[in-house]
């Protein structure tokens, strides 16, 4: 296994075209619990290009009934992200903010119930892609959060 770089312009090219709108390819998940994550993994893959089809640590989508939890569930994304021993994208907690790397976000202060990607940093502002309330170019800081963590994606294991 060898680590290749993560084509951050790649996902921000994915978010772009797609913040707006939905890619017929993947299930739209707004109306049962939200699409936030769902569509930061297709960012994610957009510019990582490899899914992990481990059944219990994975990070895959192949319909909306075989997925792994990690494509659509903002924890278990996190988690794949942080503790990532097979192929696919690698991750760690950041406090340098760039393209292609992910937000999430806590209302609450206990549970991160968000995802976004990272499409600019300016000035020390974050701007965002998102879905569920969907979003491109939007500042960080014009949501109500109460807690915030930035994923770097460090690369891709293949």
């Amino acid at each position: 296994m060898y680590i290749e770089k993560y084509n951050r312009q790649k996902a921000v090219e994915y978010a772009n075209k797609w913040a707006y709108k939905r890619n017929p390819d993947y299930y739209n998940f707004d109306m049962i619990g939200g699409d936030c994550t769902n569509f930061v993994s297709q960012c994610i893959y957009a510019g990582s290009n490899v899914m992990n089809y481990d059944k219990v640590y994975g990070w895959y989508y192949n319909n909306a009934n075989d997925k792994s939890p990690s494509w659509t569930g903002v924890e278990f994304l996190y988690d794949f992200l942080i503790n990532n021993k097979g192929i696919g994208p690698i991750g760690n907690i950041s406090d340098e903010p760039k393209i292609g790397d992910i937000v999430q976000l806590s209302f609450d202060g206990q549970h991160f119930t968000h995802s976004l990607i990272i499409i600019a940093v300016e000035n020390e502002k974050i701007f965002i892609a998102s879905h569920t309330l969907d979003s491109f170019g939007r500042d960080v800081n014009s949501y109500p959060y109460k807690k915030i963590r930035i994923i770097h994606i460090q690369g891709v294991k293949k």
